[in-house]
């Protein structure tokens, strides 16, 4: 046990404390983790639910569209099928939240499989295209079957996660948590070089040996499992589900907090979402300048930090080493690794 623990922070102090991103994020986490011991405001800790929803919905987004390059517009599918999938099971057959949700990921997953097949030979634009058309779709759906969906007005009275705020936090903070572990393995695992290898280029990729349409509905599927997952617990955190669940404005937020945090990197994904988020509600002081105020935020950022707000920062605040590629940080002269001049 001794030996355990030792080896713990003997790495804890190799690989975390050198590098002052790892050192933030553990810091964020630990403060998010404590919050509810700070204040127990209910409009404080449904702000940061909703944060919750949004990274988790942004870095589904990132994993296709970052990752792998198949720009998609049509993000809100995937949150829309979810939420009306937990909608109908809740309402229909009583089936509970921790039951529903992971169905309605598993039910966005699937579509996502549906969507990705008619979608392997377009790229670029004409990909994002037709993925906006999808929502759009679903939409007319809803409102030409409304006793089935609720039409405009939705469906109301879902069973909600608890009444308790600090337990729907901790829900949101932990489903969040889940998501950014697990895109960070398949990342950092051979699916994300391959991931990375279709968006760079996908002709050698294919020539390479690699079946690319197997990895891109991968991709889609993966997608599709986690902004699922945002929209199930959207529907039982709000209690209500409607057409705006399939939105273009909302497919378009996705795009908005993973730019403006950083593409292709999944952390910048949550943290653009978090911070738009939190910025957002800020700004409800302002109500008639607010949409400007976050307009020409966004905009400074993509002028200015073109990799989006944290990879810029993560860059100021580490080096990466020319000869082993590993990053340190800023004020280092040398390598910490294999002690190349930096």
């Amino acid at each position: 046990m001794n030996i355990t623990v030792q080896t713990l922070f003997q790495n804890f102090k190799r690989e975390i404390l050198p590098l002052p991103s790892r050192v933030i994020l553990i810091t964020f986490f630990l403060f998010l983790l404590f919050i509810p011991l700070i204040t127990q405001s209910s409009y404080v800790l449904r702000t940061l639910s909703f944060a919750c929803i949004w990274a988790i919905y942004a870095a589904g987004w990132d994993i296709l569209s970052g990752y792998t390059g198949q720009f998609s517009f049509g993000q809100a599918m995937f949150f829309g099928v979810s939420a009306y999938t937990c909608a109908l099971l809740n309402l229909q057959l009583g089936f509970p939240p921790w039951l529903t949700i992971p169905i309605g990921a598993i039910a966005a997953l699937a579509f996502g499989l549906i969507v990705g097949v008619p979608c392997l030979r377009l790229k670029r634009i004409y990909l994002a295209l037709a993925t906006l058309t999808f929502p759009i779709m679903l939409m007319g759906l809803v409102f030409a079957f409304p006793e089935q969906s609720g039409g405009e007005l939705g469906f109301y009275d879902i069973t909600r996660l608890s009444p308790s705020p600090v337990v729907n936090y901790y829900v949101g903070l932990g489903l969040m948590v889940f998501t950014a572990l697990t895109l960070w393995r398949i990342t950092n695992s051979r699916l994300g070089i391959i991931f990375q290898a279709i968006r760079e280029g996908e002709m050698t990729t294919k020539a390479s040996g690699i079946d690319i349409t197997r990895y891109k509905l991968l991709a889609f599927s993966i997608s599709g499992f986690f902004s699922g997952l945002a929209g199930g617990y959207y529907a039982h955190f709000m209690g209500t589900v409607g057409p705006t669940t399939l939105s273009v404005t909302l497919s378009f937020e996705a795009v908005i907090f993973t730019v403006f945090g950083g593409i292709g990197t999944i952390y910048g994904a949550i943290g653009g979402a978090w911070i738009l988020t939190v910025v957002t509600e800020y700004l409800r002081v302002a109500s008639e300048m607010r949409m400007l105020i976050l307009v020409i935020l966004v905009v400074l950022v993509l002028l200015f930090m073109p990799g989006g707000i944290l990879r810029w920062s993560r860059n100021k605040l580490e080096k990466v080493c020319p000869n082993c590629k590993q990053r340190n940080a800023f004020n280092r002269k040398s390598c910490r690794v294999c002690g190349a001049p930096l």
